[in-house]
């Protein structure tokens, strides 16, 4: 083997990258806790049937995206391509409804089988939210809310748009169905091949087709707009609203969908011209018939999912490794002292990087390599004194300070 490299569509995530994913997360989960979402983490790997069943069995996930294989059981199982399967059977697996409302956050790897590009991998990582349990507009008004705090909370919303659509109660979004076949039933040779296959089946998810022949007649399709019934107009209008007394600004977007049957009302995605064509950062929707589809009681839901890579590659700059302080013992009658401080003041708080060789020159440099804040020197008459030799680093000032006292002069340079 001439190089070992990650699978295709993985990567390592060194500190650099980490510390920009990290921030994400952090973000995320704080801005989360503001609105009273607790903090969930779902298996990695389900039972094939939960993503079958909740995504569709002709969705392009399902037919050509997801990792599914046979344990050693003879169970299929298959790696999430997604969280809110998962959050759903959670609720079901572990009588949940019983607590109903629930709002959730989750973060971590989701895996998708597709072509890797930037912002985009066959490992990637999500954060997301779930609401599970309220019905009215307000729901999705506080869900969008929090998206676009984290959004603003990370530094990237003044990049992005919010664009909204409504898909309507069940009602109009039979009405609309029928209109839709009917409409691409009679321009049948232009659709592509995957489009007439999904005519009958799942016709919506036309609208979003990346053919161009199929985009030239979308343009041309009804609009859900008009067969919206009275009840699925206020509802959207509810939302709006409660959006604009945020001013949190949208723009409405009627091509905006989501194909499977489960999706009501509030359709959304934040997304930004930032990542080139990859543009979405943050989308979402109401999903108030998945939790019966799965087998579980009638339970409305809305939630959101966001790539932590997109949103990684967004931030303005990378965020700061801490500043260690450096201990540096003068000689090998020193070092055990010296690690014995080091412990102290890690405990203390403190990051701490202990010289692990070398003559006080060789880890002195180390110490400016590493972008040491101080350094603290500890020779034979300073153990003596029961003091250290304490070097700012940035000023090169240095002062001698009491063992006792290091931990407390140290947070003063922070």
């Amino acid at each position: 083997m001439a190089s070992l490299q990650p699978a295709r569509g993985t990567h390592d995530l060194l500190p650099e990258d980490f510390r920009r994913h990290a921030r994400v997360i952090d973000i995320a989960r704080e801005t989360a806790s503001l609105y009273g979402f607790a903090p969930i983490a779902t298996p990695i790997f389900e039972f094939t049937e939960v993503f079958q069943r909740t995504l569709g069995d002709t969705s392009d996930i399902v037919t050509k995206e997801m990792y599914t294989f046979t344990d050693k059981g003879g169970e299929q199982v298959t790696l999430r391509p997604e969280g809110t399967a998962g959050v759903a059977r959670a609720l079901i697996s572990n009588g949940l409804s019983q607590h109903l409302p629930l709002k959730y956050f989750y973060a971590g790897p989701m895996f998708r089988y597709e072509r890797p590009q930037k912002g985009r991998l066959r490992q990637f990582h999500q954060i997301g939210v779930e609401l599970l349990g309220v019905p009215g507009p307000q729901a999705d008004v506080e869900v969008l809310a929090l998206g676009q705090h984290i959004l603003d909370g990370l530094g990237v919303w003044n990049r992005t748009t919010l664009e909204l659509n409504t898909l309507g109660d069940p009602e109009s979004r039979d009405a609309y169905r029928k209109v839709l076949v009917a409409y691409f039933q009679d321009h049948l040779d232009k659709l592509s091949a995957d489009s007439r296959e999904r005519l009958h089946r799942n016709p919506l998810r036309i609208l979003d087709s990346k053919d161009e022949g199929d985009r030239r007649l979308v343009a041309d399709a009804p609009v859900f707009a008009d067969y919206l019934n009275q009840a699925s107009q206020d509802f959207f209008g509810a939302v709006k609203a409660g959006l604009e007394a945020l001013g949190i600004p949208y723009n409405v977007n009627p091509r905006l969908v989501r194909g499977l049957d489960y999706y009501t009302h509030t359709a959304f995605e934040f997304v930004t011209e930032a990542l080139g064509a990859q543009g979405t950062v943050m989308a979402g929707g109401r999903y108030d018939g998945l939790v019966g589809m799965m087998g579980g009681p009638e339970t409305p839901g809305i939630g959101w999912a966001a790539g932590i890579e997109r949103l990684a590659l967004l931030l303005a700059e990378t965020p700061e490794a801490p500043r260690p302080v450096a201990i540096i013992p003068v000689s090998a009658a020193e070092e055990p002292a010296a690690l014995a401080l080091a412990d102290r003041l890690r405990r203390a708080g403190h990051v701490v990087e202990f010289g692990y060789g070398g003559n006080v020159g060789k880890r002195m440099k180390r110490a400016n390599k590493l972008n040491a804040r101080a350094a603290i020197l500890i020779g034979e008459s300073e153990l003596a004194r029961q003091v250290a030799t304490l070097r700012d680093l940035d000023s090169g000032e240095q002062v001698e300070v009491p063992l006792e006292q290091l931990a407390d002069r140290l947070s003063s340079l922070r």
